[in-house]
């Protein structure tokens, strides 16, 4: 069986904001009009936010161009695991059997070696692609604080997981964007250039991170 490789990805880690108003970092809505009953809700995107800024976009794009050499070493162990399983099929019948015994030892010795590689390059991969998304995601909240204060925002939900209960929402609640561009004028990162995307591997698969532990507002 061809053995599948991985792909190392961009995904975002899933970072899990609850309502502003249960931390106590949202504010109620500035300069209410007396007697008015009206709740400003909001939504974000968080998941989108974080790879959406600069910076996200920047570091991530930088985590995908040094573990190229890594894919690459991968997939050309893949190639010479493959060639040799060629190799054993097309000349089975002319190897004795110690000769076979000895192809088929060498090439379970190398996929073992292959399994093992992908799971060290995959799990330190999404290490640090957490420690990207905890660290942008933490301030990313910062911002959110001082927007939700400041446009009278009493609550603003994280939409990014599919567990998520909001089932509708009007697009002028989606402030995910709003964010993004606050976070970029606050950070003064520049918009990384636009590079052609990588070349998607033979037998690739997406590897998808587990989520980080949401970072915790500011009070």
């Amino acid at each position: 069986m061809t053995r599948k490789l991985l792909r190392f990805t961009l995904s975002a880690a899933l970072l899990t904001v609850t309502a502003l108003a249960q931390t106590g970092t949202a504010a109620a809505p500035s300069s209410p009009a007396a007697g008015s009953a009206t709740t400003r809700i909001g939504i974000i995107n968080i998941q989108n936010a974080i790879v959406s800024t600069n910076e996200g976009r920047r570091d991530l794009e930088a985590l995908q161009k040094k573990f190229e050499p890594t894919q690459a070493a991968l997939n050309n162990l893949n190639q010479e695991i493959e060639n040799l399983k060629k190799q054993l099929q097309t000349q089975s019948d002319k190897l004795n059997e110690q000769a076979r015994a000895d192809m088929v030892k060498n090439i379970e010795t190398k996929q073992k070696t292959l399994q093992r590689q992908v799971e060290d390059a995959q799990a330190e991969f999404q290490g640090q692609q957490n420690d990207i998304a905890n660290r942008i995601g933490g301030k990313l909240l910062e911002v959110l604080d001082k927007f939700a204060k400041q446009n009278g925002y009493s609550v603003i939900i994280d939409v990014s997981s599919q567990q998520s209960p909001v089932l509708w929402a009007a697009a002028n609640t989606d402030v995910t964007q709003e964010i993004v561009s606050a976070y970029n004028t606050q950070s003064g990162v520049p918009a990384p250039a636009v590079a052609a995307p990588a070349a998607k591997p033979a037998g690739g698969t997406a590897a998808r991170p587990p989520a980080p532990k949401p970072p915790a507002p500011k009070p």
